[in-house]
């Protein structure tokens, strides 16, 4: 194996690199959203791992050890050069905990669907460079490179595809439903059940096309550091998450739980208060700090005992729609153990689910009518190099047979209001909603609220 590299014109959009990749099977693009260090663009994967109703696994992670195979070297600078690449859905968790089968599964999408790459390109917004990188761990790779790099050499303007939604957006949950799963979530607290629990509504609408100008749209609606377009036979999934979730990095694990928000507004003085409010509310930092100490747990069984640490508590991150309140939880991984145990051990993230995760999670699973699926899940890599990065993948929309969906949540705890909460909800799913309606379906959920 020996590692290739070819420099390629750096474009400070990758837009268009996409676009040159965009007719072969199995596209991905981690996208940074202008707000991140790298872009990173696969397609044509040498093998893929699709996790089915249908399909027997008891640990999905074991199986992405074994065809990731042994570790190579690092490359400084270059994030992912190859490995296993795509989307692992909140129900995944399934695999790996018990929980009780209740909510519909409406989607009947795998559980897990990633491709195993052995080329990628890479951009670099903070050095300005671009290149076409393999481990070549594949013979059919040699063969393969010229063929993308002629590709991506000859950069085509990027042609959006028709693209239309049908009909008026749609809940899985009326207000009153929700209401009532909020009491519900009410009575689990004070019976001492949790702490807190993820409650979260569905939005859908038929569609027609290929996704992708709708995607870039969302981008220009939503920018985000998390943001991703897979376009994967069993769905194109449209993500602009502002939340990581697993970052590893020569042994080093980070993560970013987000919980606290607020709505953004025009007025500059009124936008600072919110923003000050949400750093300084009790409730918020109350819910922030249940999810750091679920994290600290879920690192500390895979890290070095007294190396959990949180370096930022607290902070106010804002994007487009929302301010969010963040903090960072690192540690280091203990001999013997991976970024593959890291994500076992935290997997699904805390953050959207509540605390503790598994009570949690059983809740959520009777309170919500359909399964989440991808949403909540997260979509990132695991380099044969052993470095990982991965978002939780909210503010997300799934398309496929013909509707597209997306969902919004939030943790409640037990001084929430329920229709503070709901509101929430929308303040969340406003780009989402926003991008549903200007490709042709009618919103009168938002409307409703207003009038």
């Amino acid at each position: 194996m020996s590692f290739y590299c070819v420099e390629l014109s750096y474009q400070p959009d990758a837009v268009h690199y996409h676009a040159a990749l965009a007719d072969l099977p199995w596209t991905a693009w981690l996208d940074s959203g202008g707000m991140a260090r790298y872009d990173i663009l696969v397609a044509a994967p040498q093998r893929t791992l699709v996790l089915d109703s249908k399909t027997l696994c008891s640990n999905p992670f074991a199986l992405l050890r074994s065809e990731l195979g042994e570790q190579s070297a690092p490359m400084a600078n270059i994030p992912f050069a190859g490995g296993a690449l795509g989307y692992w859905s909140y129900d995944l968790a399934r695999r790996i905990m018990t929980l009780p089968n209740i909510a519909a599964d409406a989607e009947q999408l795998p559980d897990m669907a990633v491709g195993i790459y052995d080329w990628a390109v890479v951009l670099d917004h903070l050095r300005h460079t671009a290149c076409l990188v393999s481990h070549q761990r594949f013979a059919e790779t040699a063969e393969l490179l010229p063929q993308i790099l002629l590709r991506l050499q000859n950069i085509i303007p990027f042609q959006s595809a028709p693209f239309h939604l049908q009909g008026n957006i749609t809940s899985n949950v009326t207000p009153e439903k929700y209401a009532a799963a909020f009491s519900s979530v009410q009575n689990y607290l004070q019976a001492g059940d949790c702490y807190q629990i993820n409650l979260a509504q569905r939005f859908s609408a038929g569609a027609v096309g290929n996704a992708m100008g709708a995607y870039l749209t969302l981008r220009h609606l939503s920018p985000a550091p998390y943001s991703a377009f897979l376009n994967f036979p069993q769905a194109q999934i449209l993500c602009a998450s502002p939340e990581r979730f697993l970052n590893v990095q020569n042994g080093r694990v980070e993560t970013k739980p987000i919980k606290g928000t607020r709505p953004r507004s025009s007025n500059a003085q009124q936008d600072y208060q919110l923003a000050h409010e949400l750093r300084n509310h009790p409730k918020d930092r109350a819910e922030n700090l249940m999810i750091v100490d679920l994290l600290r747990s879920d690192l500390g069984k895979c890290c070095v005992a007294g190396s959990v640490r949180v370096p930022k508590l607290f902070e106010v991150e804002s994007f487009a729609n929302v301010h969010h309140l963040v903090s960072t939880v690192e540690g280091q991984i203990e001999a013997g153990r991976d970024a593959l145990d890291v994500l076992h051990n935290c997997f699904p993230g805390g953050s959207v689910t509540g605390a503790p995760k598994l009570r949690a999670m059983q809740i959520i699973e009777q309170l919500e009518p359909n399964r989440r699926g991808i949403y909540c899940g997260t979509i990132g890599y695991i380099g044969f190099d052993g470095n990982m990065d991965s978002n939780i993948a909210i503010r997300t929309l799934v398309y496929s047979n013909n509707e597209i969906r997306c969902w919004a949540g939030g943790g409640i705890v037990a001084d929430s209001d329920q229709a503070t909460e709901y509101q929430e909800t929308l303040h969340k799913a406003s780009a989402m909603l926003k991008l549903m309606e200007l490709y042709g379906a009618t919103n009168k959920i938002t409307s409703a609220l207003q009038n």
